[in-house]
């Protein structure tokens, strides 16, 4: 089997050491094992992606060494089959639209503390077809969500390999009701980085592990959806001088200001590694 691995940043900022390390990983063991590099662009928010950001990252990369596959897949390009795939958890009987906003989900005393947070109560999966068909039409916002305790009795035990941590038994239901899509855009990230990685055929997922309690729920659209599981290689974060996770919304050191700072791509690998945690 021919190993595929991508890295698979959002133009919402310009990259960081987290970035640079992750991508790395992922180059050198497709290049390692003779396989495929993929680089895959995910800017379906349409209100922060810019396309500033997306040649930035194309230059860091290529700066640090990396060289992949063209053309690149850009998620805004594929929101048809995002779709499709709603309508298949939909013809499932697993979906429904949800009209609550977050300050109401935060505000819900009956809601319990997920991996993301509040986790959302079900409030409107209890409402009747005609109170549902009522505030559709009133053109009310609302996201898509996933029964999950319709889709785990749909799916028994389902697990994925970690590189890292070996054998991992999926428990998505701590997530309860996730989003999959809202009436403004077709998808989310736990549906499109699931099936943008099983139509690209990854076989090795890399990734920090901030996002590991996010694989439970791709492990479970997997099942549902008939998609390929790849491996999985969820690394430490790479943090900065105060132990705190590197993060855009931080103003984490970009690969471009070190760049133009004078470091050569060698160094700035070395910086990668050296800030990796625990």
């Amino acid at each position: 089997m021919t190993v595929v691995t991508r890295t698979a940043p959002s133009p919402t900022g310009f990259l960081h050491l987290g970035h640079a390390y992750s991508a790395l990983f992922a180059f050198e063991a497709a290049r390692a094992a003779g396989g495929r590099f993929l680089l895959r662009i995910e800017d379906i928010d349409a209100a922060r992606c810019r396309p500033e950001f997306e040649q930035a990252i194309a230059e860091d990369l290529a700066w640090l060494g990396l060289a992949w596959e063209t053309p690149v897949r850009r998620q805004s390009e594929h929101l048809a089959e995002y779709a499709a795939a709603v309508e298949r958890l939909r013809g499932l009987g697993l979906v429904y639209p949800c009209f609550c906003t977050r300050a109401e989900i935060a505000q819900a005393t009956s809601a319990p503390h997920g991996p993301d947070g509040p986790v959302y109560p079900g409030t409107c999966r209890a409402l009747d077809d005609a109170e549902r068909q009522r505030r559709l039409e009133s053109g009310a916002a609302y996201a898509l969500r996933l029964d999950m305790a319709a889709a785990r009795a749909r799916r028994g035990a389902l697990e994925w390999r970690d590189r890292a941590h070996g054998i991992v038994t999926a428990t998505p239901e701590v997530f309860g009701d996730v989003v999959i899509a809202r009436k403004d855009t077709p998808t989310s990230y736990h549906l499109s980085v699931t099936l943008d990685d099983a139509l690209q055929g990854v076989t090795l997922v890399t990734r920090g592990l901030d996002l590991f309690a996010s694989t439970h729920v791709h492990r479970l659209l997997q099942a549902l959806l008939g998609l390929a599981t790849p491996d999985y290689h969820h690394h430490p974060l790479v943090l900065g001088p105060d132990g705190k996770r590197l993060a855009k919304r931080a103003n984490a050191p970009t690969l471009q200001s070190l760049r133009e700072a004078g470091h050569s791509p060698a160094e700035v690998r070395q910086m990668a590694l050296d800030a990796l945690g625990p």
